[in-house]
């Protein structure tokens, strides 16, 4: 069963979607649309970064002993996404296009770098290390 690769890459999907929402909201310079959007955008990623550090990497390091290896990574590439978010929302706020729309690139690089990494390696190992992957996606959900 890959319950966890299936549920969180739909949550990629969800996150990348909103994603595009505030982008071209920004790039049409529709800051009414834009801001909420990128709003959800980063509720909807903090939500996620937040399920994966509390319970997914936990469980993951528990059942394998590892703590160095690609979890390690991960929060490491976690830490570097806020710090664009953060500035970005920044530039949000004083509805600046130009700093907005030049942190839009380089964001969406990096998630997809981490994603695919997540969803080809960290994810289908955690399926397969974790007796139980089903009950991981419920504790997950029931984490908001």
């Amino acid at each position: 069963m890959h319950a966890i690769t299936e549920f969180m890459g739909q949550q990629h999907r969800h996150c990348d979607e909103l994603f595009a929402e505030a982008e071209n909201a920004a790039a049409d310079g529709d800051w009414s649309e834009a801001t909420p959007a990128w709003m959800g955008f980063c509720k909807a990623l903090e939500n996620h970064l937040q399920r994966e550090e509390q319970c997914l990497f936990p469980a993951f390091e528990a059942q394998t002993g590892n703590t160095q290896g690609p979890t390690a990574v991960m929060r490491q590439e976690h830490a570097q996404m806020r710090a664009l978010v953060a500035q970005m929302t920044e530039a949000a706020a004083r509805q600046d296009q130009e700093a907005f729309l030049g942190g839009t690139d380089t964001l969406q690089i990096l998630i997809s770098q981490h994603n695919m990494k997540e969803e080809q390696i960290l994810y289908p190992m955690t399926d397969q290390v974790l007796s139980d992957s089903a009950a991981m996606v419920e504790t997950m959900q029931a984490q908001i």
